[in-house]
């Protein structure tokens, strides 16, 4: 994803620019292209006004409810105390030209936000490319995934394969960070799509042996078979993962290595999961101790708004950070 830091007015219009060229990209035409810099500039105005400092995130998204732009913007400010009255149509939180979130809602193709008082806010604007294919299908997953500042190219890389009875997912974290790192996690990825119909384990196995070539990394694989009830994980370095179900946070099991390179076992662990439960799966640049637990039914959001948060408050300042979050998209 592209990443904007907001911490003053003359950012927004950065913001706006680099999300614009994001859809352009990928065919926006000039009239779409005006719905992200509505959205952008409203939202990244109110960070300016009362959650500096704070962060634009664009990327694109496809999956099963279409495809197009997705904007994440978070902050850690003073939060809404009557997030009732902010997402009213027309009513300017943010001192813009007063289209206010509520218009951002309407004019998004899918709109989630999360303010808590003191603890900041996360908003997620989806706008699609084609709005008359937009699906009102559950979305079964979502990530952030940021380069180290200074850096283009992201080291992390995830996948997931969604599937009739579940879904497979892959977090690869490339040693390092850079081009070299993202060199090994994009060679990773294109084995993850070779195997991905096979057990976690041997998928993992199938990765180890084909990274000798580059520097390798920490690789994460994880199933969730819905009929059976159960995540299978296995894991070689620090991608971690956790089934959140409810105030409950159950972490899996990853062993020591380097995919590529050094691992002395590979070996599946098998976890009950169950069709409300979210899987969460991180790379190095998130802090192994976060939590969901100051923000309490955020487990029905969206998946991305979700990523988001995990992201903006456990992100580590000096490597690339990806978060994946992924649920049963039948719900």
């Amino acid at each position: 994803m592209d990443r904007v830091t907001v911490t003053e007015a003359s950012q927004v219009a950065e913001a706006r620019r680099r999300a614009v060229a994001v859809a352009q990209s990928i065919g926006f035409d000039e009239t779409a292209a005006g719905r992200i810099a509505l959205v952008v500039t409203e939202l990244a105005t109110n960070v300016v006004k009362y959650g500096v400092p704070g962060e634009v995130l664009v990327g694109t998204y496809e999956d099963g409810t279409g495809s197009g732009v997705e904007i994440l913007v978070l902050d850690k400010g003073e939060g809404f105390s009557n997030l009732g009255l902010a997402l009213t149509d027309g009513h300017s939180t943010g001192g813009s030209a007063g289209e206010g979130l509520g218009a951002v809602r309407r004019i998004s193709d899918a709109f989630d936000i999360v303010s808590r008082p003191e603890l900041g806010t996360a908003v997620l604007a989806r706008l699609s490319i084609d709005r008359k294919a937009v699906s009102d299908a559950v979305p079964g997953y979502g990530a952030v995934a940021v380069p180290l500042k200074g850096e283009t190219a992201n080291g992390d890389a995830y996948a997931v394969r969604e599937r009739a009875d579940g879904w497979t997912a892959v977090v690869s974290d490339g040693l390092g960070h850079g081009p070299e790192a993202a060199k090994a996690s994009e060679e990773a990825l294109k084995l993850f799509r070779r195997h991905q119909d096979k057990p976690p384990a041997a998928i993992l196995s199938a990765i180890h042996a084909g990274l000798s070539h580059t520097r390798g990394g920490a690789i994460s694989v994880a199933r969730y078979e819905r009929n059976r009830g159960t995540l299978a994980f296995a894991g070689i370095g620090n991608v971690l993962g956790a089934v959140v179900s409810g105030t409950v946070t159950k972490r899996t099991v990853s062993l020591a290595g380097t995919a590529g390179h050094a691992a002395r076992r590979i070996q599946e662990f098998e976890y009950p999961m169950r069709p409300d439960d979210l899987f969460v799966l991180c790379s190095d640049g998130i802090a192994t101790a976060w939590s969901l637990d100051a923000h309490p039914g955020i487990a029905a959001a969206h998946p991305t708004l979700v990523a988001g948060v995990i992201y903006r408050d456990f992100a580590r300042a000096w490597d690339d950070a990806t978060v994946l979050v992924v649920r049963d998209g039948t719900r």
